[in-house]
């Protein structure tokens, strides 16, 4: 069982065109996302699943690996299966979608990400969740939140607070929802060949494709906060980090 890293990076952003290529302390973004990525030892390989030229070639000159898609994707997941197509993995090995935003995460939280499917060959995917501190997050929209089962396997997803406090007491405790993605592959095939759900059109949230085709995704708690680059001004916090 391989275990290989995709990082999908588009251009073309409505927030934050060419984002992948943003320098942050005079590297470009996608450049520190894979170097944090090489750090993780589970990783049989590490590539950049894209379908801009510009951004192969910045990937090429840095010595990292890049696999050129279609540019038809509707989501970073579609455009890393085809790229682990491309690269031949078997039905199962695992892929892990990174995603290119998060140039700073935690190496260690990818033997946090892949231990359930390494542990339990009938799991299909995993993800991450995270104690929100920051009351802030709690209602950002671009934090997505999750709500567990008490085997730590997800009911929903949500850019609301989820839960809902409805009476006066103590205070609900959040998870920030990290994206990033652990999948079988054949699984990933799989999900990929299905039609959008309708949860998922309205939070704009593909992982609930997966809970609205019946399939369950084990949540796991991690002890790392991982940063998302969303808009120009996340730069300056992501270089504040990095430099510490």
């Amino acid at each position: 069982m391989k275990v290989s890293a995709f990082i999908p990076a588009r251009y073309e952003s409505s927030r934050f065109p060419g984002k992948p290529l943003a320098l942050i302390h005079g590297k470009p973004m996608i450049q520190h996302t894979c170097e944090r990525a090489l750090l993780s030892p589970e990783f049989s390989g590490v590539y950049v699943a894209t379908d801009d030229e510009r951004i192969a070639r910045c990937v090429e000159q840095f010595g990292g690996m890049a696999v050129i898609t279609a540019k038809t994707h509707a989501s970073g997941t579609d455009r890393i299966a085809e790229a682990a197509l491309k690269m031949g993995l078997g039905g199962d090995d695992l892929v892990v979608n990174i995603q290119g935003d998060q140039p700073a995460f935690h190496p260690s939280i990818v033997t946090d990400l892949v231990k359930p499917l390494m542990d339990d060959r009938a799991l299909p995917m995993s993800t991450l969740m995270y104690r929100i501190r920051d009351k802030r997050e709690v209602e950002n929209p671009n934090h997505v939140k999750v709500v567990t089962d008490r085997e730590g396997f997800a009911l929903y997803f949500s850019r609301c607070p989820i839960p809902f406090c409805r009476d006066q007491g103590p205070e609900g405790v959040y998870y920030k929802h990290l994206g990033l993605y652990c999948f079988r592959m054949d699984f990933l095939t799989r999900f990929t060949s299905l039609g959008e759900g309708t949860l998922e059109g309205l939070e704009k949230l593909e992982q609930l494709r997966a809970l609205e085709y019946g399939y369950r995704i084990r949540v796991v708690e991690t002890t790392h906060d991982s940063v998302e680059v969303d808009v120009p001004e996340d730069l300056k916090a992501i270089e504040t980090l990095l430099t510490v």
